[in-house]
């Protein structure tokens, strides 16, 4: 049996907090909903399956039901019941029959099992989504449970890594831990596995400093996906913004302290964790979709409708429905949900899945939309990490570099600049001395800084590092959708032969490419962001939409050859590289003006007679080997220099024949010293050599050099 409550010492309780709020003494409830009648609190057993009781909400405030139930403690299993006009045309889709979660719920019990009684229409009916079903959905529904929020942190610090040191490292939790041989069968695809010594290990070794986790907050699997066997692995179908997703718990009860022993572990390891959230749709879908939770709670106020047609929702998330940050008490849920996982569970940051959404304003997107403002006025959110998606589907949905400032964003333009240029694609040379410097032509504004760019060639959407050199077309099929989903334009090449070869030719190349693109992350100005896997060689088998894939396409496989032990160590020597040459780290934006205390230029570029390029060089479409120096001794007037920083030459070559390169001379260079060949990587020839100034320096084909330079 369920907790007993007495419904005659109910009281009117208090509108806020929202949602269900352990006292000491009791459980104050409070939901808002502007154009519902009348909310019931139902109250279930302890395994979620027996309703035991009803209970009206008794107070109306300020268009929040609330009450108290003083003998309600953690532990107690509940959702709602919310009563209203059921009338599409207008916006409103109140059904009592349909068992609601809360939007603040901060655990849950049971899983959503799909049946038609969970839709608010009847299914098949000739009226759609006009009709009325009477059909009760609780019993395949999950349930809210009340928490008791208290934890022992201990010497818990955020480690508050600065924006110039940081590189991001994107994982899934399932899949990064699932099948690593190093671990307990119960900690693989667990909090607890992410948290785990060996994990930790792997990831510093990397110079890693922020862990980025694809979506851990509470979401369902799609009803087509489990149709066809499915899941939605990657998490970007949620439903409660405030509890984390069970499915990642040793044992799913406790995934609200399982995840917080996780952030305790990795921050005394000084790693941060990022959190993908998803506020900019839900799992309920569009007027088809099923009556869940905010859709039978107030449908006009929790998402966007079409004005002259409230029936149907503003889709500019391609998912169905799009979440109203327009509504203050909406724009309320999200703010709330955000300072909570940082207050209460302790994370880092957030990447914000489609950010354009969360700015757009009735005109379009507004870099002085409500939300923007909420966050930057926020003392809680100001203090941590905030990135942004910048693109959607929706009209003006492409945003790169135009979010305010204090924000970070995802740079597609890096990621396809990069791919393209090692690709072999003409016209790429401009486009590259911007993405190698930080992005300036995009971030470079209203105080921005090359942190502001993220930088990345794979991540979670699309090819794999290991696919984009072996395959040219994606291999989506196991998706079940006829190879039709996922992006067809992946600036990939697989060498000559589609899929894994035995030939050590195409290999040695494709591996070369392979380090070529991760030399490029880590020696670029700006944040770089790893993707999970990558480090070692990791394959999808060619699908670029593995969203639905919770098996080996998607799991890690810590199974090595030497192959991928090659490439490991190829990627911890440049996290060393990036972390000794903080000239790679500058905090701003490196130009090409005469500084005069130096005698020389923070930026320069040289093309392989040793000149300086002009504009001509820029434009000429067959420019594929380039030069960049960066002059560490270069710098504005009253910035402090460390005594340590060093001047760079980097040398890229997409051709794929050798170019003779002759090493340009710098102010006080007399030699340089090389660091870093891409082609000569793991041969006897791969050690740390001096060239003079002004020698002529074969660079091989596809490859990338690295110097520094020496003045004695």
């Amino acid at each position: 049996m369920g907790p007993a409550i007495n419904q005659s010492r109910v009281t009117q309780g208090r509108p806020n907090p929202l949602g269900a709020s352990w006292t000491g003494l009791g459980v104050n409830f409070a939901l808002f909903s502007a154009h519902a009648t009348k909310v019931e609190l139902c109250l279930f057993d302890l395994s979620g399956t027996t309703e035991l009781e009803r209970i009206e909400l008794p107070e109306y405030t300020n268009e929040v039901f609330h009450g108290f139930l003083p003998d309600a403690r953690p532990g107690t299993i509940y959702a709602y019941r919310v009563h209203g006009p059921y009338d599409p045309e207008q916006g409103h889709r109140f059904n009592p029959n349909k068992l609601l979660l809360d939007p603040y719920a901060l655990s849950h019990v049971g899983d959503l099992e799909w049946n038609p009684a969970l839709y608010g229409y009847t299914i098949g009916h000739e009226a759609g989504d006009l009709s009325f079903d009477d059909r009760d959905s609780a019993a395949f529904m999950p349930k809210c449970r009340v928490v008791d929020p208290a934890f022992t942190w201990g010497n818990d610090r955020r480690p508050r890594v600065p924006w110039e040191r940081t590189l991001i490292y994107e994982a899934h939790v399932k899949g990064l831990t699932t099948r690593h041989p190093a671990l307990a069968e119960e900690l693989r695809g667990t909090y607890a596995g992410l948290g785990s010594r060996e994990m930790i290990q792997h990831i510093k070794s990397l110079g890693v400093t922020s862990v980025e986790l694809l979506p851990i907050q509470f979401f369902l699997n799609d009803d087509h996906l489990v149709r066809r066997g499915l899941v939605n692995y990657w998490g970007y179908n949620s439903l409660g913004f405030f509890a984390p997703a069970r499915r990642y718990a040793r044992t799913p009860d406790f995934a609200f302290s399982e995840f917080k022993e996780m952030v305790a572990r990795l921050h005394d390891a000084g790693l941060e964790v990022i959190m993908d959230v998803v506020y900019n749709h839900t799992a309920e879908g569009n007027e088809l979709g099923a009556t869940l939770s905010f859709k039978g709670i107030d449908n006009a106020s929790y998402y966007r409708l079409l004005p002259d047609r409230k029936r149907y929702y503003i889709n500019d998330t391609g998912t169905g429905n799009t979440v109203n940050l327009n509504h203050p008490r909406v724009l309320q849920m999200v703010t709330d949900s955000l300072r909570y996982w940082v207050n209460e569970m302790h994370v880092d940051g957030f990447r914000f899945d489609l950010g354009t959404i969360l700015a757009r304003e009735p005109d379009g997107f507004d870099t002085q939309s409500a939300f923007l403002k909420a966050c930057m006025q926020d003392p809680v959110l100001t203090d941590v990490k905030l990135i942004a998606e910048p693109w959607d589907i929706g009209p003006g949905g492409y945003q790169v570099g135009n979010f305010a400032p204090g924000w970070a964003e995802w740079n597609d333009k890096f990621r396809d600049t990069v791919r393209g240029f090692w690709v072999g694609e003409e016209g790429m040379a401009a486009d590259l001395g911007n993405r190698l410097s930080g992005s300036a032509d995009l971030f470079n504004h209203r105080g921005r800084r090359p942190w502001a760019s993220i930088n990345f060639i794979a991540a979670h959407d699309g090819f794999t590092l290991n696919d984009l050199v072996t395959y040219n077309e994606k291999h989506n099929e196991a998706n079940g959708e006829e190879n039709r989903d996922g992006h067809s334009h992946n600036r990939s090449f697989n060498h000559g032969v589609e899929g894994p070869t035995d030939d050590p030719g195409i290999n040695a190349i494709r591996e070369q490419q392979i380090r070529n693109m991760l030399a490029t992350l880590y020696l670029s100005q700006g944040t770089p962001m790893l993707l999970a896997g990558d480090e070692f060689g990791r394959t999808q088998q060619g699908n670029n939409n593995a969203y639905c894939q919770d098996n080996e396409i998607s799991w890690l496989d810590w199974d090595w050859g030497d192959g991928n032990r090659r490439l490991l160590a190829f990627v911890q020597r440049l996290a060393a590289l990036r972390e000794r040459l903080p000239v790679l780290r500058r905090g701003r934006f490196l130009t090409g003006e005469y500084h005069e205390a130096s005698g020389s230029k923070a930026l320069a570029w040289f093309k392989p007679g040793g000149e300086e390029m002009d504009a001509s060089d820029w434009e000429d479409p067959n420019t594929r080997c380039l030069a960049r120096i960066l002059d560490g001794r270069a710098q504005e007037t009253g910035i402090r220099v460390p005594a340590h920083d060093q001047t760079l030459l980097l040398i890229v070559n997409a051709h794929h024949d050798a170019v003779d390169f002759k090493l340009p001379r710098s102010e006080g260079a007399r030699s340089w010293l090389r660091l870093l060949d891409t082609h000569l990587f793991g041969s006897k020839d791969d050690k740390e050599e001096v060239f003079r100034v002004g020698q002529k320096y074969k660079v091989p084909g596809r490859s990338l050099i690295l110097f520094q330079l020496r003045t004695g």
